[in-house]
């Protein structure tokens, strides 16, 4: 907690995190079909999606909170001695492949069980 802290205390990084929020939030939530824009601006959830409406809102929200993280730890680490192993561009690559409403669930899946899980997966998909 007080590393969340540490980094959102700078008001540059909590606009950042409000940037990425509504950047991610409005895209995705017009591909998915929960706001409209013709022949007016609407928003309607169907009965039975409210679960991934929810699961938008939660993965936007957390990659607000991660990215502008990311970029901290970029930026400290840059005036460090150390060596970083991962960065901004693997959290989007993240971002993008559970941002397909298509297979997340999928992918967590075959990452968590391997062979088996891609087994289950494609059992549960046919029956």
């Amino acid at each position: 907690m007080s590393e969340i802290k540490l980094v959102f205390s700078n008001y540059k990084y909590v606009a950042l995190s409000l940037a990425i929020f509504v950047g991610l939030l409005f895209p995705l939530l017009l591909i998915s079909e929960y706001i409209f824009l013709e022949p007016y601006f609407i928003a309607h959830v169907n009965s039975g999606t409210e679960l991934g409406l929810a699961l938008i809102v939660i993965m936007v929200g957390l990659a607000g909170l991660v990215l502008p993280m990311n970029i901290y730890r970029i930026k400290m680490l840059q005036t460090s001695k150390k060596k970083m192993s991962g960065g901004v561009l693997g959290s989007m690559i993240g971002s993008a492949a559970g941002a397909c409403g298509c297979g997340p669930v999928g992918f967590a899946v075959f990452s968590t069980f391997g062979s088996l899980g891609a087994t289950t997966s494609a059992f549960l998909t046919n029956y």
